[in-house]
């Protein structure tokens, strides 16, 4: 072999090693640039649109029209509430007889701002009655759900703009059906609504036997008169001199106020005009 041939055969030899055959019993998967494209394409139109992807967190329909309800629900609520705080116990009581059913929408919105509060009002009146005898007579006024009712052993008369139980009395809180001087407790629990609030404890102080207990427990921001609420010292002086004693008055909660009164025992026969504060209406921002 010449000199020259022989350079030949190598330079074949490193051109084999440097692309050799693909083996038969390894076939190489080759895909066209297009197909690559296309499928790229592809998935990138199912993200944009939501579809089967993975990292798609549309809400469902249900959880969508459960928080709509829920905001729809809050505004009518807000929309109660108000009411309550700016018209008159009669004009409440006619309200929701046209419509009941705007009452039980208050309360299920009532019942859901309750569930903000760290501790109930109604339950440090329950448990003030569980301290005392089950023979005292309660007037319930304002029950909403007639908890007080439920919790002790107590006869309780309860009142509310509408019954939605046998046990609650529907009537304006100013006019009840009780006797004069029969009823040992009564009872408003954040329920001095209403531009003639001081009717209702009126109607609390005829109903009570004397040395009878008047229990009351506000939104402590009704009281605040650096935020323009009603200074407490008015408010309990009005009720002095309705004919009553303060017992107790304890701002120690961060939302609620309590105030206890007792009825004396003889009636001032002077019928002087007792000049009530205004209360802050309680209005629920919207959140």
């Amino acid at each position: 072999m010449t000199t020259e041939e022989s350079t030949t055969s190598r330079n074949r030899k490193r051109k084999r090693q440097r692309n050799p055959k693909p083996s038969k019993e390894e076939p190489i998967e080759t895909t066209p640039k297009n197909q690559n494209n296309k499928k790229s394409l592809r998935d990138t139109k199912v993200q944009q649109h939501g579809g089967s992807s993975a990292s798609s967190k549309r809400p469902k329909p249900s959880n969508f029209l459960d928080a709509l309800r829920e905001r729809l629900s809050g505004g009518q609520f807000r929309m109660l509430n108000e009411k309550l705080y700016t018209c008159s116990g009669k004009e409440a009581l006619d309200y929701f007889k046209e419509d009941p059913e705007m009452f039980n929408m208050y309360h299920t919105g009532y019942q859901q701002q309750m569930t903000n509060w760290p501790e109930l009002p109604v339950n440090s009146i329950i448990n003030w009655l569980l301290s005392k005898s089950s023979s005292l007579v309660v007037a319930d006024f304002g029950c909403g759900d007639a908890r007080i009712a439920k919790s002790v052993k107590n006869k309780v008369f309860s009142f509310d703009l509408v019954s939605k139980n046998p046990s609650v009395i529907a009537c304006d809180m100013s006019n009840t059906s009780l006797e004069s001087s029969s009823v040992d407790v009564a009872v408003f629990c954040l329920s001095l609504m209403g531009t003639n609030y001081s009717s209702y404890i009126k109607e609390a102080h005829r109903v009570l036997r004397p040395s009878g207990m008047l229990l009351i427990a506000e939104v402590k921001s009704r009281f605040d008169p650096n935020n323009g609420g009603a200074d407490p010292k008015d408010f309990v002086k009005a009720v002095c001199e309705l004919g009553f004693t303060s017992v107790l008055k304890d701002f120690s909660n961060k939302m609620f106020i309590l105030f206890h009164f007792k009825k004396k025992e003889q009636v001032n026969s002077d019928q002087k005009i007792i000049k009530w504060p205004e209360l802050k209406a309680c209005l629920y921002k919207r959140r």
